[in-house]
């Protein structure tokens, strides 16, 4: 069987979506595109595993046994199947669906919630062209490796937040963003890492393409995740799956009202916490809050109308006792008072904010304002005590028509400038106009306001010109003043002005 190029199958898939453009809103491809995509995944491997398992031991009830296979596929819940049938297709695959989830108590949910039954959205002849569609290409092991897999699945999603836009905010966060916060996070094979608001997984999975590009083995992380959205929550269990990843626990609900992940009623705590959660949530809690059960409070309650500070603490109080943390937030969270501003006081006081980076503006989905990310420590270097480190890369993007973008190389320049100051640490040079070392007592002279352009401005470049472009420019103005007066002469003879 040939090997498909990533290229190809990325074309391929893409090419699923535009079969149910007109019927589907693009905000709602992944509702039914990444479901038909894993359910022909895993039913593609089935077979490859059972292959294997006939030649090992000839018999076809032992090939179908559980040691021989990853996930189970129930008798007549096998997209073959479904692939069979001509009509109520939706129905089919509805069952096929429902059938491998109680085969496989790990899948429960992962398929979400589409309506397959909608013959209005989804009519039988639909459904027959999206299956023949997908039944060109196998999609096993052999055909398709976990890696190329997973890559054309994030490609999916980025694809599906480009079409979406302004919904796409919920889910996706662009991948260079995720990638400058884990390599300032660092995390390590057999460490634990936690994503409060995980999305499709984007920030999990970078973690595991980090540790596997740095050489270790990304099987010994652990990895857990909380989303809210049903359908989200569901494509980033398959996202994890897809990338061969086998030790990870996604769950769904709401992380500030019912915070998922506890040990002995207290919240569990990890060595990496990573997110990028909803910017400035109205509807956060507040009133669970006022007695929280896991003490997340410790430095103030978050206003009634605005999450951003809640998410913070949720996050830091997540933290084993040498856990780190970076999160992406609106720029409101370094200057905005009252409520926050104490927040902001408290943290700084207990050596807590390690870093301020500001990124451009639009460059999320959803949103244009500009963002920036904090990175938090439970504990700090003694060096580094006193101090925050603050970074403008404000400047550091590639403007784009709807949206402006950051590279890889520019995401990697961030960390590179990011990870010098940090080296030399509060007695390095500063980088003028990108990024200093500002003492406590300075932020405090400013009312503990982290405003990054009260302490990192890009310089005024003055202007320089020669006493030749300058009679040389004088000389054109005059020529066009001439010229100005000469026609305003004409037009007022011809009015019958006298000159």
């Amino acid at each position: 069987m040939t090997l498909i190029t990533l290229k190809d199958l990325e074309a391929h898939l893409w090419h699923a979506a535009h079969i149910i453009t007109g019927p589907i809103d693009a905000s709602d491809y992944k509702t039914y595109i990444f479901p038909i995509l894993f359910f022909k995944r895993i039913c593609d491997v089935y077979e490859e595993e059972f292959t294997e398992a006939m030649e090992q031991v000839g018999d076809e009830e032992l090939a179908k046994g559980d040691m021989f296979h990853r996930i189970q596929i129930p008798v007549e819940c096998h997209w073959d199947d479904v692939f069979a049938e001509t009509k109520d297709i939706g129905q089919a695959l509805k069952d096929s669906f429902r059938g491998i989830e109680l085969a496989n108590p790990q899948l429960h949910g992962i398929f979400g919630d589409a309506s397959w039954t909608n013959k209005e959205r989804l009519s039988d002849e639909l459904l027959l062209t999206l299956l023949n569609h997908f039944n060109k290409v196998n999609l096993g092991v052999v055909s398709v490796r976990n890696d190329d897999m997973g890559r054309a699945y994030e490609y999916l999603i980025k694809r599906f937040a480009d079409k979406a836009n302004k919904k796409a905010g919920e889910f996706y966060t662009p991948r260079t963003i995720v990638r400058l916060m884990v390599n300032i996070l660092d995390p390590q094979a057999n460490e634990s890492v936690y994503d409060p608001a995980c999305g499709t997984g984007g920030m999990l999975l970078e973690t595991i393409h980090h540790v596997k590009e740095n050489g270790g083995d990304p099987r010994l992380l652990k990895i857990k995740g909380q989303e809210k959205n049903l359908t989200t929550e569901a494509i980033a269990r398959m996202n994890l799956f897809l990338h061969g990843q086998e030790d990870f626990e996604i769950v769904r609900g709401d992380t500030l009202r019912d915070p998922k992940f506890l040990k002995n009623d207290h919240l569990e705590h990890f060595d990496c916490v990573i997110a990028n959660p909803p910017f400035s949530l109205k509807e956060w809690g507040h009133d669970y809050w006022t007695s929280d059960p896991y003490g997340r409070a410790n430095f103030g309650l978050a206003p009634k109308t605005n999450g951003d500070f809640a998410w913070v603490q949720h996050m830091f109080a997540s933290l084993n006792d040498e856990g780190r943390m970076a999160v992406v937030l609106p720029h409101g969270v370094l200057f905005r008072g009252a409520a926050e501003g104490k927040i902001r006081k408290k943290l700084l006081e207990e050596n807590r904010i390690v870093a301020v980076i500001g990124v451009a503006s639009n460059l999320f989905y959803g949103t244009g304002i500009p963002a920036c990310i904090l990175v938090l420590r439970k504990v700090r270097p003694e060096a580094h005590k006193d101090h925050v480190l603050i970074v403008n890369a404000e400047e550091m993007f590639t403007k784009g028509r709807a949206q402006n973008t950051l590279s890889e190389a520019q995401a990697d320049d961030i960390y590179d400038i990011y990870q010098q100051m940090r080296t030399k640490g509060p007695t390095a040079d500063d980088i003028e106009g990108v990024a200093r070392w500002v003492p406590h007592s300075e932020i405090e002279e400013n009312d503990f306001n982290l405003n990054i352009a009260r302490y990192v401005q890009k310089p005024l470049e003055e202007e320089t010109i020669t006493v030749e472009e300058t009679l040389k420019d004088f000389q054109q103005k005059l020529a066009a003043l001439e010229v100005a007066e000469q026609e305003l002469e004409v037009l007022l003879i011809k009015e019958g002005f006298e000159i």
